[in-house]
């Protein structure tokens, strides 16, 4: 789960870690007010689920009154189109005093799925693009496991940033980390960590991504959750206990198993198309989640056509038909639907389809599948 920049920032305070002034400002009407309390020259930022929102205009620096008034005005209520996030509404933004900068720093603690620890990873090029700083300059970014942090400060000494500065950013790496270890927190993100210039350590933005299956633990985190900027076809997944990510392709696929999902996705590519979700409907579902899940990839409109690869173990093929069954009733459906199961109750669940008076095309294998994918 992410959260907005102000909430995150919030957190840092109550870590200790110094973050600049600033107001969140919902309402147009409340703008003027808002410039007043923190003042100018100040920083306007758009407050939504995605990075290199000042690329996307959603970043304005203002030197004086006139200028954050006009800023704060065009960004809220904005649409900021992003590569990977898509098209983002701003219903909030950052109104942030401007902070007197000498020096910027990359500094992120995550958990690194490769070698299943926390890392520490750190860059004297921080406020650029992380990403394409790895690129052009790789040296310039260090990650090490954080447990070779807490052993030695070699690290951060090589960063030759002083002994005051190194001794202030080595506090603030250890506050992150517990920040991760006690709210399950999968990254935890400052850039750029601005060294001021009378040598303070300022967090100017913030990013925090939490563990989902950690949430529950966490009611103070949970209630951060902005449902707007969800997609809501995830979010209705969530509400209904379906495991539901919305890719970019036109294949809806609907399977019982996250394994069984990798690959039914690889054959949708492997036939010259995309898939255009993952969903896993899970081991044990019942004939009525089957049906809900069948009715979210429907709703769909960016999906043309539909494969269902069930493997049927603890969810049996016949429940599989009935629930596909129920809802195609319900539905007017003009989309291809190509349906390939094995497993407890084949023969039932395909006798349900054939008599079920609704079109649908039944393959015996994964290679027929494909040919049929191959001509939609």
């Amino acid at each position: 789960m992410k959260i907005h920049e102000y909430q995150a920032k919030q957190l840092f305070k109550d870590y200790g870690i110094n973050v600049p002034n600033s107001v969140l400002c919902e309402k147009k009407e409340d703008i003027d007010a808002c410039i007043e309390q923190i003042g100018t020259p100040c920083v306007i930022k758009a407050q939504v689920h995605s990075g290199a929102r000042g690329k996307s205009g959603g970043v304005k620096i203002a030197d004086n009154y006139d200028s954050a008034i006009e800023a704060a005005h065009k960004i809220l209520g904005m649409e900021l189109i992003f590569k990977q996030a898509g098209i983002k509404f701003v219903n909030k933004i950052l109104i942030e005093e401007e902070v007197n900068i000498k020096k910027e720093i990359y500094l992120c603690v995550t958990f690194d799925r490769n070698c299943e620890e926390i890392v520490l990873i750190i860059s004297k090029e921080g406020g650029m693009d992380i990403e394409e700083v790895s690129q052009l300059y790789p040296e310039k970014i260090f990650r090490v496991p954080i447990k070779d942090f807490f052993n030695s400060n070699a690290v951060l000494n090589s960063l030759e940033l002083g002994e005051e500065i190194t001794e202030k950013l080595s506090e603030i790496i250890i506050l992150l980390y517990k920040l991760v270890i006690e709210k399950d927190a999968l990254q935890v993100e400052i850039n750029p960590l601005a060294i001021t210039v009378d040598d303070n350590l300022v967090a100017l933005d913030a990013k925090i991504v939490f563990d989902d299956n950690a949430l529950y633990k966490h009611n103070d985190i949970m209630l951060l959750k902005d449902e707007a900027e969800e997609n809501p076809y995830e979010l209705k997944a969530q509400k209904l206990g379906l495991n539901y990510v919305k890719l970019k392709g036109r294949i809806g696929c609907m399977v019982n198993g996250a394994g069984l999902a990798m690959t039914t996705m690889d054959i949708i590519k492997y036939a010259g198309k995309k898939a255009a979700n993952f969903l896993d409907v899970g081991g044990g579902a019942s004939s009525e989640k089957i049906e809900q899940a069948f009715k979210l990839l429907v709703s769909d409109k960016d999906v043309s056509a539909i494969f269902i690869n069930i493997f049927g173990g603890i969810l049996r093929c016949d429940y599989l038909a009935e629930g596909i069954n129920n809802a195609a009733r319900t539905l007017n459906i003009e989309l291809p639907i190509i349906i390939r199961m094995e497993g407890t109750n084949k023969e039932q669940g395909i006798s349900i389809l054939n008599n079920s008076g609704l079109k649908f095309k039944i393959v015996q294998d994964l290679n027929e599948a494909i040919e049929v994918i191959r001509k939609i």
